[in-house]
């Protein structure tokens, strides 16, 4: 019998099951025809594998290693054979979410979690975007689905719903001069400090900008931690979605700054590409659409 997935099977259940006689009765043969299996794998490979010398035999060190060794391709076969009869069904073989980077990961989890416990082989990657980072990926096929903030390009593809907002507070390090200022905030007011930005992630679209005014200089950011880490650091000043500004304010390590005319807000949208289909698509649309995933950070309209 030459190497094939039915004889490391077969070193699998004697293993297993302790003796010849038990792994036969598992595999549904009789012990004279698993003997002479082996018998074949060791002519093949022109090896001894099992040590005969004592009541029972056992496994010789090629034999382990090949045991060991056989197990992994054991396992990468049934995988193989999950994933294509999954692909067959429907099943992307791989999903990409893109995620707009003011917002946390924390509850996506359950998501995630409820999506693995169907038992799909669809390997999942999730990436954060910043401003057209996310609606870029999309368009470049980088992702499959994303929440993006601001608008679709236009002919881009792009079909989307709106998921709600996100409110913005004006946030400084309590050290900083304009934690003493008692009224709104003006645009003059804040031109004076350095705005601390996180750099848009787009490729191929054109970049957009949030949070700072053309004359003020800028400390640029890789993600919200950095961006957090810098503003704490009063290194300079800016706004903050709301589930996080209300976090620091409340440890002590911001201070939030009223703003003339009122808090921003980011509509964000659940954005695809038209015409694209795929069951791992259909189904975490459904599942993001709800609106308590994102509760207390996404603010319905």
């Amino acid at each position: 019998m030459p190497l094939t997935l039915e004889a490391l099977s077969i070193l699998d259940a004697i293993d297993r099951k302790g003796s010849f006689a038990r792994a036969a009765e598992e595999l549904g043969r009789a012990p004279s025809s698993l003997t002479y299996a082996v018998q074949q794998i060791e002519a093949e490979l022109d090896a001894l594998l099992f040590d005969r010398s004592g009541h029972r035999a056992r496994f010789t060190p090629a034999g382990r290693l090949l045991l060991e060794e056989g197990r992994a391709l054991l396992g990468a076969a049934h995988a193989l054979e999950n994933k294509t009869r999954q692909v067959a069904g429907g099943w992307e073989p791989q999903f990409t979410l893109a995620v707009e980077g003011i917002l946390p990961v924390a509850p996506l989890l359950p998501v995630l979690d409820a999506f693995y416990r169907q038992g799909r082989s669809t390997e999942i990657r999730l990436r954060h975007e910043v401003l057209a980072g996310s609606w870029d990926a999309l368009a470049s096929g980088c992702a499959d689905l994303a929440i993006a903030g601001g608008d679709a390009p236009a002919g881009s593809g792009i079909r989307s719903r709106p998921l709600g907002s996100v409110e913005f507070m004006f946030c400084v390090a309590p050290q900083h001069p304009l934690a003493r200022h008692k009224k709104p905030l003006t645009q003059v007011d804040i031109a004076a400090h350095r705005a601390v930005v996180i750099a848009d992630t787009a490729r191929n679209l054109p970049l957009r900008s949030a949070g700072w005014l053309a004359q003020q200089s800028r400390l640029t950011m890789p993600d919200l931690t950095g961006k957090l880490a810098a503003q704490q650091a009063g290194l300079g000043v800016g706004s903050l979605p709301r589930w996080l500004a209300e976090r620091e304010v409340a440890a002590g390590r911001l201070v939030r700054c009223e703003w003339e005319g009122g808090n921003p807000r980011e509509t964000l949208h659940l954005a695809w590409r038209s015409g694209e289909a795929g069951r791992a698509l259909d189904w975490f649309m459904r599942a993001l659409a709800k609106p308590d995933v994102f509760a207390g950070v996404i603010d319905a309209d």
